[in-house]
């Protein structure tokens, strides 16, 4: 049994800052990825014992920790708990969020009694480590769902940035919430992506509650179903996002379950839900009238007026204009609106922001067709909010489907299709589902042995089926990493087939298509 749990546990509950004693404190970091160093380095800093335990290390993390003075436990069968880790005897677990739930570590952890944290608790109890000048630390703006969390985050911490606040993007989005929380500058405010691993591990100790300045959940759909075990367990690790809540729940109209989460949630007394969608706002939302981007939230008389933001048009000029970025500009204006950024502000970040690579990104356009990556739909539901923004599409799809279901998909874009080349591994559901909803579609396939060549391969079958007036349309609707390193890669690997099957780089003057959807 690890030590006196009773004791353990007492002082864990009331270790709720970085001023507070955490010298000496036993505690096993499971996983050594960017999270993992993080709350490791962090642990350190304070003077707690650390034991990182990992399949595998990384080169040069594995150095750094022997330099901050925390001790590596580098096993790559861990079925079952080492001796080392056993004998360390750990007062306090702190899982990065590759680790399943039902790892066996973890299993073993509760079986001991050993409090288990993720690096977001953690980060919320140091929250203090660096304070405003008025002695507090930096408010939370929490953003979650399946789909659009960077892309909002991104947008929401450029608003704020924009409107005088000194702000960080952290979290899932890259930039560890530990590391933000550490920066000497300070910050007024964090813009925090969480994924449903980093929210499955929030809210479960005494004395490490989230309490978000605001908080969102852009959609839900089905995804990870494999790490969750159900679409059950998956919404409400996801509905954690809104406990606690200060001022403002955002949700999308357009997906009840973000409303009944609201609904549901334990806020603190006067927070708000604001809803967005692409309809005509009521009062306290967010919406379109006559293609003009309302708030109907932050205002006075807002049941008789509403504030303009911008406009299709104008969203139109800057590539922003497919149907699901505009759900998500208006969830970054409600979460910026919420804290006092004016419209103006918003107006002038949207003129000028543009997205990330491989989100509905234009590689070209030739003989009428136009080439777009959205590597980054990584599930179905980006990939049908994908496929929504065009009318006549040259499907470019699969890979790990992550135990989710494609029919629904294929049967509800099958009229748009002109054709679907297949990659990936996981081809089984992809074919049934083609051949039970669009039996007639000119269905490719690309060898799933073929990893070097798979993009070439790809697009010159792609070439092959498309028309003028066409999209060639990489929506993978599956995760990358049986034939990729990663989302990215795999996008920069057909912008480079495109640009190779037209034999170099486009010109500067190849135009952009609108999406139909806009």
């Amino acid at each position: 049994m690890a030590g006196d749990v009773t004791s353990s546990d007492e002082r864990l509950a009331a270790l709720t800052s970085w001023h507070h004693d955490w010298r000496g404190l036993r505690v096993a970091v499971f996983g050594l990825g960017v999270t993992g160093f993080s709350v490791a380095d962090t642990l350190a800093e304070l003077g707690a014992d650390v034991l990182v335990v990992a399949a595998r290390a990384d080169q040069e993390r594995a150095m750094l920790l022997e330099v901050i003075g925390a001790e590596l436990l580098e096993q790559a069968d861990l079925s079952a708990p080492p001796e080392r880790l056993v004998e360390f005897e750990p007062e306090l677990v702190v899982v990065s969020p590759g680790f399943h739930w039902d790892h066996p570590l973890l299993l073993w952890a509760a079986s001991q009694g050993v409090t288990v944290w993720g690096d977001i608790e953690l980060a919320w109890r140091l929250r203090d480590k660096v304070t405003g000048p008025d002695g507090s630390p930096a408010d939370w703006i929490c953003v979650t769902g399946t789909n659009g969390k960077t892309t909002t985050v991104q947008l929401t911490a450029t608003m704020l940035l924009a409107g005088g606040s000194r702000v960080a993007p952290c979290g899932n989005i890259g930039v560890p919430v530990l590391d933000a929380i550490r920066d000497p500058q300070g910050f007024d405010v964090l813009v925090v992506e969480l994924s449903s691993y980093q929210l499955h591990w929030v809210n479960r100790n005494r004395g490490g509650e989230l309490s978000p300045y605001s908080a969102a959940c852009l959609n839900i759909a089905d995804d990870h179903l494999d790490w969750h075990g159900s679409l059950e367990a998956y919404i409400a690790a996801k509905a954690k996002v809104y406990e606690n809540t200060q001022v403002a729940c955002v949700y999308n109209r357009a997906d009840s379950t973000t409303l009944r989460m609201v609904e549901e949630a334990d806020v603190v007394e006067g927070a708000r839900a604001i809803g967005f969608g692409l309809d005509v706002p009521g009062p306290s939302d967010f919406g379109i009238v006559d293609g003009i981007l309302c708030d109907r939230a932050f205002l006075e008389d807002r049941r008789n007026s509403a504030i303009e933001l911008t406009t299709l048009d104008e969203l139109a000029e800057a590539g922003l204009a497919a149907p699901h970025v505009v759900a998500n500009i208006l969830a970054a204006s409600a979460l910026a609106r919420s804290y006092g950024v004016e419209p103006q502000v918003i107006r002038d970040v949207l003129t000028a922001f543009r997205l990330d690579a491989h989100r509905i990104e234009l590689v070209r356009v030739e003989a009428g067709v136009s080439w777009v990556d959205d590597s980054k739909a990584t599930n179905p539901h980006a990939a049908d909010a994908s496929l929504r923004a065009y009318t006549s599409v040259v499907w470019v799809v699969g890979g790990l489907l992550k135990g989710v279901d494609v029919g629904q998909l294929v049967a509800a874009h099958a009229g748009r299709l002109r054709g679907a080349v297949l990659i990936g591994v996981d081809r089984a559901e992809l074919l049934a589902a083609f051949e039970r909803h669009a039996p007639g579609l000119p269905v490719l396939e690309v060898d799933a042995d073929e990893t070097e060549g798979v993009m070439p391969t790809a697009v010159r079958l792609a070439g092959g089926l498309a028309r003028e007036g066409d999209t060639v349309l990489l929506a993978p609707a599956a995760a990358s990493m049986d034939q990729f390193a990663d989302y990215a890669e795999r996008g920069r690997l057909f912008q480079a087939a495109v640009n190779e099957f037209f034999g170099g780089e486009a010109d500067d003057d190849d135009s952009a298509s609108t999406p139909s959807g806009a």
